[in-house]
Formats: structure tokens, C-alpha cells, sequence
């Protein structure tokens, strides 16, 4: 079986099988390859992790084959108006708006619960048994977490929204649309929040939300055995991921109640092919998820009806809802400068470290041989990140004094009412005891105080955002606390991203910016003192945690347009939309300076063949201006080549030797003309071909083909080989038995005769453009004759075997030249 399919053999014992470059697969990124690529541009990190699942990520095309066959398909269908389309949308959302919900009830749940064990032993101020309760829930929800992915999932670690871009861009992932996947998804992502994690449910829902485009456009599982015949039409590559498009947005819409900003983050961040009917299908597909999610959370809290059915009141829709709006003053936008510059920094500190962190986490792990230890070892990893965040959120309050909460003042508390009824809470009170007295100025003093750092770390992430965010409340922070809970929850969410449980960035980024967004208003507060007057109204340290979070944000995932709606849709200020826009682009432009964003190095620490929207291409640190070179100094020289009749025998043995994902088509249109360009053809369709022996004939003309022996366009058209031992044993025996050398098949019908080619002189700029703009697989290099020379694919266009073909280039003819500095025309004006 491997020799005939030699990119999905086996690595056993540590030996790697060696693939001659002339005969692997042009459109695959072998692992081998690709660690060399990770290891320029992730300091010596090679992917391991790709070799222990053995895993040669392929290329997908984005357009079906334009074949015979498939035009007569398409002559068989009838166009309406898409009504099934729409219907498919609207179910996706709907389904992602039920499991956004869900998501919330169990987590706010087993929260609860968690909370309601340990109240008398804080009201008592036996912090010891607290922390070994709350430690001893946590360590059952990680264990069940943490256990999902590893021993559940088929892919045997968490995966989330860089494997989803990856795939959005035309790199298949094996195992990211499975039913197991999804399962063991979101078990792990719930319990990860439940159990105290410094993390959130964004990333996975995402995630879950593509899960479910796919699965209810496909309608088909091979896990289950499920191929209902309905919505057929949609299972085709550029349908499937305009579904998985859809339900990754309305992931984001379902979780933040941010519908708008859920469309604008597949079109910034998730999504490589965008038209505008994709853009009204997202958009409907996740005002349903919206408006699902909003419907249910009305009336059901904790799975208990409450009433209300249908009533949206803002306090529970806008999750971080801001009531006061502030007027605005210029003077503003000098600190929101300053808080740009520090989320770019920081942001870019913290993507630093995570990368760090995951390498090393990486090297380690894949060091130790066994399988199942190396799962082992993961786990335990997990485990002892939540020992050391259950002792820092258990132990550090205890050392911070209860501070009081004012319940009759001017301004500043009439505005923070709500946050005195928060404080009601028993975790936020911690240890602290109810009294009330009259203070020296005469204003009497609630009987309610809080723990100042239990508020904090306690607290999950989004109630601590929530206290943060709240406008008015001055003083209700001080600098001890805001900056101790900014030190350990940097660190801690830092550590916990990346590790073997399903969890998400986005609440510790919004917190982390939040904390030190307040400790800036709260510089402000110290040095202008509180405002007594509707001018001074900006200096309010709630303001500048949104615009800090904000800028965290941006720092770390470098967007700009759609956190800009997404901030706004959360916290319902409009007010500050000018702030947050400015910050947000400032953090972006500090970040650039000094890495990528979070997600783009995950791709690449992923070694995920991820396309850019502009290439890059470096020598001697300066870049290289790919106008100035063509299609011919990148392409793979000395491709195989089919013709329109082949023999049987000669295609198994073809099978046999390469591990080419696809063929060109040769013929001749005289017999004594040069051998042209006629097309493409895929390797999973020649297999499928093979397995049916009524297509087999002997050679004679091309008239004797009739249509009746054409296989058609849905049996052709597979993702994967229903049977590989059965067709393994069928090529053997084709290779071998001498009268399948007198039996041809007939290829014309089945070839893309749309497939893409370019002339060897054309510019490699415009070669990265046209392949990438229209997701190809293959695209053929052909001469002034159109006889084929080359084939360009997706690794060929990544940038480190792209910067060492253009060095060959570049190097100087003269032996004797040595380092003279070459033609400035070759390089882009910085």
C-alpha cells in the first residue's frame, strides 16, 4: 500500500521516508520541507508535530473540474432562486445560535456550582479548604477537558481558528471536520472556562461554528455513516467553505451578540475568497445566530425558565453594556495615543512569549517517543497550569484589605448602582464582612464591601471585564490590585494558550487590556483628580479600559475593522467610537514593527501552508520585487505528463512511483505537430477511474468512446478513496498483468480543460496573484508553443522555497565577484 500512495506512508521507529524531489507530489507541502521553512522563520523549530501524525498537507482547489462530465452535471440541474441556500444559512445560524447558548448556560452553570461548594468556607475564612474545593472541581473538569482532545478527538490536540484559516485558504487538514472533533471540542472548551483556566469559548466556538456550516451543507459523515441525498449541489469546495465561511462568523455573532462584527471578522481575518453574495449570506446567517442566541438567553437562566420569553432587555444582550456615555473632549485622544503604543508593545511582548512558550512546549513533548506518555505528559501539563491559577485567584485576595462600597454620593455612585448589586456576590466579598458606618465627612457608608483582587481573579474573565468597563467608579480600583492582577493574568493566560484544552484568546486579551487601560485613567484620576463638572467627564478610568482592551486586542491579533464594530456592539458606546478606532490602529502599526499577529504565527508554528495576500520574498534583508522575475524561476521542472488515451498498466505504475496530486493533459492537435497543453486531471480522479474496469478498452479511435461508459460527476468527484486496500490491490494487479498493457482509458471527458497556465516569461508577481486569487491547485508553465515545462504549486509559492529558487537567481556569475552588491533594480524601495 505505500508504495503506491507514498505521502500517506508511515514513519515507524523515527525513520522518515525520503521523497525524491522529482517524484513528490508537486501539490503537496511535504513535512520535511516545510520544517526547514519553520526553522528560518521560528528560530530552529521544526515540525515534529506534522511528522507525528505523518501528515503531508495538500493543496485543494477551489473551483470544481471543468470537465465534460461536469458540464453534463451541470445541464442535469435546475437554478431558482437558491431559496435551499438561504434555508441552509438560516439553519446554520440558527444551530450555532442554540450552541452559543448552550455554551454560555453550562458554563455559567458549573461556575456557580463550583462557587456554591466553597461559600461557607469563605464566609468562615478557611481559605485552605477553599482552595483544595476549588482545586479539586477544577482538576475534574481538566482532566475531563484535556482528555477530550488527546484521547478523543481524532487529531489528538486542540485545534481552533488557525487550522480554519488554513483551510479557508486551501490547505486540507485531516480530521478538522470531524463529528468526533466537534464533540470533544466543545466538552473541552466549556470545561477549560469552567474550571478557573485564564481563557474563554471564542476560539472554539469559532471553530464549532464552521463545524456546523459543514455539517449541515454536506449532510454526510463517514464517522456515522451518514449520506442523506439531500443539498447534493453544495457539495462542491467553493460551497462548502462559503458554509464553513458562515459558521465561522456566526460563531463570533453567537458568543459576543455581535452579529455585524461576527461578518467583518471572516471577511478580515478568517476568509481568502470573498464576493459580495457571500457577504449577505454571512450577513444573514449570523443575524440568525444573533437573534437565536438572544431569543433563548430572554427567559431560560441556568436551563431554569425565568419568563420574559421574547423580551431583550440590554443589560443581558450587550454582554460588557456601558450605561453612561461620556461626552468627549480632544484632550482624550493624547492618552488613547499612549494606550495604542502600549497595546502595540505589549501585544506584541505577548504573541513573542506565546510563540516561545508553544515551541518549547512542542520540542519537549515530541522528545518523549511513546504516544501515549506524550499525551500523558500534556495532560499533566494542564493540570499544573490550573494548580498555579487556583493558587494565585484562591491565595493572593487574602492579602488585600476589604474595601468598602459608597451606597450614597454624588456623581460617581449614582452611576456605579450596578455594580454594588454585582457585588453581592459571595466570591466577590471573599472573606470580608458586612458593616456600616459614617465617616468622617459626614457621608454614611454601605454595609457592602469587596475584595478588590477577589473581584479580579476570582471572578471569571468576562464578569471581571464587566466591573472594569463600568463607568463612574473611580476609585473603586486601586493601583496594587490592578497591577498584580496584570502581572499574573498576562503570564497565566499567556502559559494556558496553547495547551491541551480547547480555549479561547479573547477574553484574556479584552481583560489584559482592560487592566492596564484603568491603571492609565486611573494616572488621569490621580493627577486631575475627579471630575466635578460634564468637561472633565473623560477622565474615567472605565473609559480607558475599553480603549486599553481594545488595544490589547488589536496588538495581539492586528485587527482593526471589525474589533473596532465588535467593541462597539459589546459595550454599546459610540460615544468613544473615534478613541477606539485610533488606538486600535496605533497598537496595530506598534505591533507590525516587531512580529506578525498571534494567528499568523500559529500558522506558521502550525506549519500550516498559509497564502498571503502579498507575497514576501527577502535577500539580504532588503525585499525582492517579484515583478522582476518570472513563472520559470519558481516552477518544478521535469513534470509527468498524461495524454488523452492512456494505457492501464502505465497509469498504475505512475500511480505507483509518484505521489503527484494531480497531472497535466497532453495532445497532439496533428500528427505532426508538438505535443500541446490540454489540461489537468487529479490523481484522486485517475484512482477512481481505475476502480471501474467497464471504462478499459482497446485501442482504437476516439468516436468509439459513447457517452453510456462515462463515469459520472458525482463518482468521480471524492475527497478521499472510499476503499485505498481494494484499489491498492487493483493497481497491483494492473501494474503486473501484461493484457492490461493492450487496455487504454479514454481521459478527455474527465480533465479540467479550464485549468489555469501561464507562459514561462510571466511575471512572478502576477503568478502569486492569479494563484492565489483563485485558489488553484496546480498551475501549468507552458512555453511559446504551449508545450508544458513546469508546474507551480502552493509550496512552491511559500516564502522560503520562493527566497532560495530567486537566490539561485541572484547569484553572482562571476565566481570572483563575491559579495558586490547586485542591480538596485532587484529590490522594493523600503
Amino acid at each position: 500500500m505505500s508504495s503506491l500512495f507514498p505521502h500517506r506512508t508511515h514513519v515507524e521507529n523515527g525513520e522518515e521516508q525520503m521523497l525524491m524531489a522529482e517524484d513528490r507530489g508537486p501539490d503537496l507541502i511535504h513535512p520535511q520541507d516545510f520544517g526547514r521553512q519553520c526553522r528560518s522563520s521560528l528560530a530552529n523549530y521544526h515540525c515534529k508535530e506534522e511528522r507525528e501524525h505523518l501528515i503531508a498537507h495538500e493543496s485543494l482547489d477551489y473551483l470544481p473540474s471543468h470537465s465534460n462530465v461536469y458540464k453534463k452535471w451541470l445541464q442535469e440541474k435546475t437554478y431558482g432562486k437558491e431559496w435551499d441556500r438561504w434555508l441552509l444559512m438560516g439553519l446554520i445560524g440558527t444551530a450555532v445560535g442554540m450552541l452559543g447558548f448552550l455554551t454560555h448556560q453550562i458554563i455559567d452553570s458549573l461556575i456557580k456550582l463550583k462557587w456554591d461548594l466553597v461559600g461557607n468556607y469563605l464566609q468562615d475564612g478557611n481559605i485552605h479548604m477553599t482552595w483544595l474545593c476549588v482545586l479539586g472541581s477544577g482538576l475534574a473538569m481538566v482532566f475531563l477537558s484535556s482528555g477530550s482532545v488527546l484521547f478523543f478527538c481524532p487529531a489528538g490536540s486542540p485545534s481552533g481558528l488557525p487550522e480554519i484559516i488554513g483551510y479557508l485558504n486551501g490547505t486540507s487538514i485531516q480530521h478538522l471536520f470531524n463529528i468526533k472533533t466537534f464533540l470533544g471540542t466543545f466538552v473541552s472548551c466549556v470545561l477549560a472556562v469552567a474550571s478557573g483556566l485564564f481563557c474563554g469559548p471564542e476560539g472554539p466556538m469559532i471553530h464549532l461554528g464552521a463545524l456546523l456550516g459543514c455539517g449541515l451543507s454536506q449532510l454526510q459523515s463517514d464517522t456515522l455513516g451518514i449520506h442523506l441525498p439531500i443539498f447534493t449541489k453544495f457539495r462542491n469546495s467553493v460551497d462548502k467553505r462559503s458554509f464553513i465561511t458562515a459558521g465561522a462568523g456566526a460563531g463570533i455573532a453567537s458568543v459576543f451578540r455581535a452579529p455585524i462584527g461576527g461578518l467583518l471578522f471572516t471577511l478580515e481575518e478568517v476568509s481568502s475568497f470573498w464576493d459580495i453574495r457571500l457577504a449577505w449570506q454571512t450577513f444573514f446567517c449570523c443575524l440568525m445566530a444573533t437573534f437565536t442566541t438572544d431569543l433563548l438567553s430572554s427567559s431560560l437562566y441556568g436551563f431554569v425558565y425565568r419568563g420574559h420569553f421574547g423580551f431583550f432587555e440590554a443589560e443581558k444582550r450587550i454582554i460588557f453594556w456601558v450605561k453612561n456615555l461620556l461626552d468627549m473632549n480632544v484632550l482624550a485622544f493624547v492618552p488613547t495615543i499612549f494606550l495604542g503604543m502600549l497595546g502595540g508593545l505589549l501585544g506584541a511582548l505577548f504573541v513573542s512569549l506565546n510563540i516561545k512558550i508553544n515551541k518549547l512546549r512542542m520540542q519537549f513533548f515530541n522528545s518523549i517517543p511513546k504516544l501515549s506518555l506524550r499525551k500523558t505528559s500534556k495532560l499533566l501539563e494542564t493540570v499544573l497550569i490550573l494548580v498555579c491559577t487556583t493558587t494565585v485567584t484562591t491565595y493572593l485576595p487574602y492579602f488585600f484589605p476589604c474595601t468598602p462600597v459608597m451606597s450614597v454620593r454624588n456623581y460617581q455612585l449614582r452611576n456605579s448602582s450596578g455594580i454594588i448589586n454585582q457585588f453581592k456576590r459571595e466570591i466577590s466579598k471573599y472573606t470580608c464582612s458586612s458593616n456600616t458606618w459614617t465617616g468622617p465627612d459626614g457621608v454614611r457608608y454601605s454595609n457592602q464591601t469587596f475584595n478588590q483582587a477577589a473581584a479580579l481573579l476570582v471572578e471569571n474573565g468576562k464578569q471581571g471585564i464587566t466591573y472594569l468597563f463600568k463607568r463612574g467608579t473611580h476609585e473603586e480600583f486601586g493601583y496594587t490590585s490592578l497591577c498584580t492582577a496584570l502581572a499574573f493574568y498576562f503570564i497565566l493566560s499567556c502559559w494556558t494558550a496553547g495547551s491541551a484544552v480547547a480555549s479561547g484568546l479573547v477574553i484574556p486579551m479584552l481583560y489584559t487590556g482592560a487592566l492596564y487601560g484603568r491603571i492609565i485613567g486611573l494616572i488621569l484620576v490621580s493627577i486631575f483628580g475627579v471630575p466635578t463638572n460634564e468637561y472633565g467627564a473623560w477622565i474615567d478610568p472605565g473609559l480607558f479600559a475599553a480603549i486599553g482592551a481594545a488595544s490589547f486586542f488589536s496588538g495581539v491579533s492586528r485587527l482593526t475593522i471589525s474589533l473596532t464594530v465588535i467593541m462597539v456592539e459589546i459595550t454599546n458606546d459610540v460615544q468613544s467610537l473615534l478613541l477606539i478606532m485610533l488606538a486600535v490602529m496605533v497598537a496595530k502599526m506598534v505591533g507590525d514593527l516587531f512580529n506578525a499577529s498571534l494567528y499568523s504565527s500559529l500558522l506558521k508554528l502550525k506549519c500550516i501552508p498559509y497564502l498571503d495576500v502579498e507575497p514576501f520574498a527577502h535577500h539580504r534583508r532588503k525585499r525582492l520585487n517579484l515583478e522582476l522575475f518570472s513563472a520559470r524561476d519558481v516552477m518544478e521542472p521535469g513534470v509527468r505528463v498524461l495524454h488523452l488515451k492512456e494505457s492501464i498498466a502505465s497509469l498504475a505504475q505512475l500511480l505507483a512511483s509518484t505521489s503527484h496530486g494531480g497531472f497535466p493533459v497532453v495532445c497532439r492537435p496533428k500528427p505532426d505537430h508538438a505535443e500541446v497543453f490540454q489540461g489537468t486531471i487529479k490523481r484522486l480522479e485517475l484512482c477512481m477511474l481505475l476502480e471501474n474496469e467497464h471504462l478499459f478498452e482497446p485501442e482504437t479511435n476516439d468516436e468509439s468512446f459513447s457517452s453510456s461508459h462515462l463515469l459520472s460527476y458525482q463518482k468521480i468527484t471524492v475527497e478521499k478513496l472510499p476503499n485505498l486496500s481494494r484499489l491498492t490491490m487493483l493497481l497491483n494487479r494492473y501494474a503486473t498483468d501484461p493484457r492490461y498493457q493492450q487496455l487504454f482509458i479514454n481521459l478527455e471527458p474527465y480533465i479540467n480543460k479550464s485549468a489555469m497556465s501561464v507562459q514561462a516569461h510571466f511575471s512572478l508577481q502576477r503568478t502569486y496573484i492569479i494563484f492565489r486569487t483563485l485558489g488553484l491547485r496546480h498551475l501549468t508553465v507552458v512555453d511559446l508553443q504551449n508545450r508544458v515545462v513546469g508546474v507551480i504549486t502552493r509550496k512552491d509559492l511559500m516564502p522560503l522555497p520562493l527566497e532560495m529558487r530567486l537566490r539561485l537567481q541572484l547569484a553572482p556569475q562571476n565566481p570572483d565577484a563575491g559579495d558586490q552588491p547586485l542591480d538596485s533594480r532587484l529590490w522594493m524601495h523600503s
